[in-house]
């Protein structure tokens, strides 16, 4: 049975910038009012960041790059209805932990899988010391804890309906095809669009995932660009970084009715953005997580 429990707070966060920002000790003290709300804000700042942990159970966990560096992770919410339901946007994130590992910090991690499943699904990418290597190394009917979802997800409603972004430009690195993913299989009516592509960038083959999906998601009306930073002599398909691939292609047919969707490194996201913008793409329609 799932249990929940309440924590501590986080850090109190640095206090708003103004003119008293580097005061002296002499100054703030002929600031009394200050003297006396600081205790009141750090009490508000515990009750706010008090969070609730949400105990579920792996439901299956395996390898997602050829590499072994990636792994998808399963976890079954049937005892967490509340936490599976409050995820309503392709995009959302919440931060996860492995129950004893109180010297590792709880790890941000994107959900993969789309909105209304009885499980979240996550891509998990084994960094050493870090609380993902210990999620890598877990195996079914193991617990993690789950935090509160956080965010609003892509805010697709600026590109819907589909005649107020013909042309979808989607764009992912390494992990940030989590919510990538989780978007092409929630919809956004890509076959009525006019053109809908993905560049999606890796450093090889053995280190791309989902794979096994790209034929489904093409045939929802989504062409995939794949770019590898690093492939072997048998590539023949774009090489270097996704921001170079799409610069040399663009064939953007109307920047008016364009939008695009990014997630992952971020030199990627300003290059693209940049380049988006300075044809004349709206930035309100360049969607963004976070």
């Amino acid at each position: 049975m799932a249990t929940a429990a309440t924590i501590s707070a986080t850090p109190l966060a640095p206090l708003p910038s103004s003119r008293h920002a580097f005061a002296s000790p002499k100054m703030l003290r002929s600031l009394p009012f200050l003297r006396r709300r600081l205790p009141s804000l750090a009490a508000a700042a515990v009750k706010q960041d008090a969070a609730v942990w949400n105990a579920a159970p792996v439901a299956s966990i395996g390898a997602a790059s050829a590499d072994g560096s990636l792994f998808h992770l399963r976890v079954d919410l049937s005892d967490a209805a509340d936490l599976a339901s409050s995820f309503t946007a392709p995009g959302q994130y919440l931060l996860v932990r492995v129950p004893g590992e109180d010297d590792l910090k709880p790890a941000f991690m994107a959900i993969a899988s789309p909105p209304g499943g009885g499980a979240f699904e996550f891509l998990v990418k084994a960094v050493p010391g870090a609380t993902a290597e210990k999620l890598c190394g877990l195996r079914d009917g193991d617990v993690v804890e789950l935090g509160a979802i956080m965010g609003k997800g892509f805010p697709v409603e600026r590109v819907t309906p589909a005649d107020a972004a013909e042309t979808l430009l989607l764009f992912a690195t390494g992990t940030g095809i989590s919510p990538i993913r989780s978007l092409i299989e929630f919809g956004f009516a890509a076959k009525q669009r006019a053109d809908v592509r993905l560049y999606y960038g890796a450093r090889n083959l053995e280190t791309m995932a989902y794979q096994e999906r790209f034929a489904e998601w093409e045939s929802s009306g989504l062409k995939i660009v794949p770019v590898l930073s690093r492939p072997d002599d048998g590539w023949k398909g774009e090489r270097g970084y996704v921001q170079r691939a799409f610069l040399e292609a663009k064939n953007i047919a109307n920047p008016a009715s364009t939008g695009a969707v990014l997630c992952g490194q971020s030199q990627m996201i300003e290059e693209v953005t940049s380049a988006l913008t300075a044809d004349g793409v709206s930035q309100d329609k360049i969607l963004k997580n976070f």
